[in-house]
């Protein structure tokens, strides 16, 4: 069951161990390892979160999963997770980490989605008016692909949605049809 205060109180942790120790990039960067291996594989979460697996066995298959690939910090915080039988909770923790660490660094992120893949010049055409527009000084670009909005872009700045695609000018032109707004009302 997904706690996100636990998770933010990990991670917070985490990340002022990292500061303290000076690792925070390396420890940054195990994250994301981590992150990609419970995206890549279910098989990985669903052992995490096992009640019926004992702790050192799952100690023993983390170790060899991630032997040689993550620092000895991030080690110990895998197995200080083990130890308190949270171990459950690592994919929201590293997701939690992988949020505050952007927060700390003043890194903003964007999501452009769009119907058909963009270059990498209009990436960075988009990320540099971004900046200009508003106060982010480091933007991180994430893109997406749906055919569902025919034509167009829709870009998400934190709170802010910006939808100029065909499907949503279409569904808008629907509901005016729907509505009767090009016919007068003669009651």
């Amino acid at each position: 069951m997904p706690n996100p205060r636990l998770a933010g109180r990990y991670a917070k942790s985490l990340l002022g161990l990292a500061l303290e120790k000076n690792q925070l990039e390396a420890v940054y960067n195990d994250m994301l390892l981590l992150q990609s291996i419970c995206r890549q594989s279910r098989d990985f979460v669903s052992l995490l979160r096992s009640p019926i697996i004992k702790a050192d066995k799952k100690s023993a298959i983390i170790k060899a999963v991630t032997a040689g690939k993550i620092g000895d910090l991030t080690t110990a915080f895998n197995n200080l997770l083990i130890s308190k039988g949270r171990e459950s909770n690592l994919p929201e923790i590293i997701a939690a980490f992988v949020e505050q660490y952007k927060q700390y660094k003043g890194i903003h992120t964007i999501k452009l989605t769009t119907a058909t893949p963009v270059s990498d010049e209009l990436k960075q055409q988009i990320v540099s008016k971004v900046q200009t527009q508003t106060s982010f000084k480091q933007v991180e670009l994430e893109t997406a692909v749906k055919e569902e909005l025919i034509g167009g872009f829709v870009l998400e700045l934190g709170d802010t949605l910006v939808d100029a695609s065909i499907s949503y000018d279409l569904n808008k032109i629907k509901s005016q049809f729907l509505n009767n707004d090009f016919i007068y009302k003669i009651r």
